[in-house]
This record gives structure tokens, sequence and C-alpha cells, in this order.
């Protein structure tokens, strides 16, 4: 039997979707509703349903967020991570990058008529998966990443200017100006982005998500939801049996976990 989780903030609108999935597929399982984005990640590693349904915009964990949690901490055992449905209002920023991203949405208030059309990419979707016997985990993170990296939903439409100093506020009401090639990596850290030098680390009030289009990607690389870091500064990346990557860093002795999202970066040339 199918199963299918539905992350959704808003109850009605919840309860909605799920008896109108149910009149549509009446095979469809809905293993659970969840509230925000944390719980929706938290049941979907457990339940391991074949569909998620999110919300993008809820509080916490974006719908967004949701799936790149999904992806990255999804077990490495073959399986292939959910199919992903984003159920988000009018933006033509948003429609664009699911279309570019082969990922389907639909658009509140759902309508019976496009969520036929959903149901009917889904199967589609899940016979292929049947006839080559299991899911491709690969080409479900390869879609989600190009989901991350589109203007105006994984990013912002317009490129802010690129950072050149961080400015950081020290615990002697002094502000500390950090050249930004000095930064080895970024973490996050609950409300606050961990600024990591060679010599001390900073906190900033800010998140990873706003500080991230800032910084040129090009020379800074983020190798899991919550960490960036300058390329330059990774001395190895260590692959261990189970393919799980970790690097090393030059002029420090942190070691960073790569995520399953990331690691297609680390391959020999």
């Amino acid at each position: 039997m199918t199963t299918a989780l539905i992350a959704e903030d808003e109850a009605l609108l919840a309860e909605h979707l799920r008896a109108e999935l149910t009149r549509l597929w009446p095979d469809l399982q809905i293993t659970g509703i969840a509230p925000h984005g944390a719980a929706a990640v938290e049941m979907a590693l457990a339940q391991r349903p074949d569909i998620a349904f999110l919300d993008i915009r809820m509080p916490a964990l974006s719908g967004l967020e949701a799936a790149q949690a999904i992806g990255e901490e999804w077990p490495d055992d073959g399986r292939a991570p959910p199919l992903l449905v984003f159920v988000t209002a009018y933006d033509q920023y948003a429609l664009q990058a699911f279309e570019r991203a082969a990922v389907d949405y639909v658009l509140k208030p759902v309508q019976p008529e496009r969520l036929a059309q959903t149901v009917a990419r889904l199967r589609q979707a899940l016979r292929r998966r049947e006839s080559a016997k299991e899911g491709d985990p690969e080409a479900t993170l390869a879609q989600l990443r190009a989901l991350l990296a589109a203007p105006g939903l994984g990013t912002p439409a317009v490129a802010p200017a690129r950072l050149a100093v961080i400015q950081a506020a020290g615990t002697d009401s002094a502000v500390h100006l950090v050249p930004i090639g000095e930064v080895i990596y970024f973490e996050a850290a609950d409300k606050y982005v961990r600024v990591v030098t060679a010599e001390r680390e900073h906190l900033i009030r800010t998140s990873l998500r706003e500080l991230l289009p800032q910084l040129d990607p090009d020379r800074f690389w983020q190798v899991h939801r919550g960490t960036v870091v300058r390329c330059d500064a990774i001395a190895t990346a260590l692959r261990d049996e189970a393919g799980k990557v970790t690097l090393t860093l030059r002029g420090h002795p942190d070691r960073l976990s790569v995520s399953r999202l990331y690691a297609h970066r680390f391959k020999p040339m």
C-alpha cells in the first residue's frame, strides 16, 4: 500500500487535503499529519512514507527546510526518500523553481482538479520506481539540490552583495571585524551562527539561511544544512565504509560531517 505524510500547520487545510486525497486515491494510506516542519522530519524518518506533502510556510522549519532535513537524514539503505509535493500560496518564483526541479506542487486553496493531476503524476512516478525494483536515492537528492538552488525559493531572486567582512559583537562591547577570507567555516547554533577562524570563534545573530546568499558559492560550500565551509580550508575528505564523508581542515583541528545531500561534491577528479 502506498503511504503519504501531510505536513501542514493549519488543521482545517490539512484535513481538507486528507479528505481530497482519500476521495481521489482511496488506496492511499495517510500515515500522519505533522503540525510543523520539525514534526514532519521526525515522522518521515520514523514512518518512511512513499510521498510527503509539505506546506512551504510552517513554523520553525519551512517545508523546504524539512525536505532538506529529510534528505540529509534519510537512512542510506538503498530505499529512496519520499516523493515531494509542496503546498504553497501562489508565487511565480516558487512555481518556476518547482517546475525546474521536477518537483510537484499544489496551490492553496487546494483545487480537486489540480490535485487529481498531482495524484496521476505520483502514481506514474511510483510505477517507475517499482519497475526499477527500487528507488534511486541520488535522483531524489539531485531534485532537492536543484530546488534549494532555485532563485526566489532556495535563494533570493536578486542576489545581495557579497560579504567582505563579518561584523561580530564581542563580550567587551567592541565590534570585531573579521575578513571573510579568514573564516574557516560557519555553523548554525540555535538563533546564532558560529564564525570559526584559525584563532578564535565569534557568534553573529543571524541565521545561516540569511547568511548564505551573501557568500560566494564558489568559495564557500554548504556541506550540511547547518554547516558552510571555505573550500580552500578543506585538507581532506575522508569517506568511511558506510559512505559517510568527514572533512579535515587546514589550520583547525575540527572535523566536519558532510550530509548525503552534499557528498557529491567530494569525488576524485
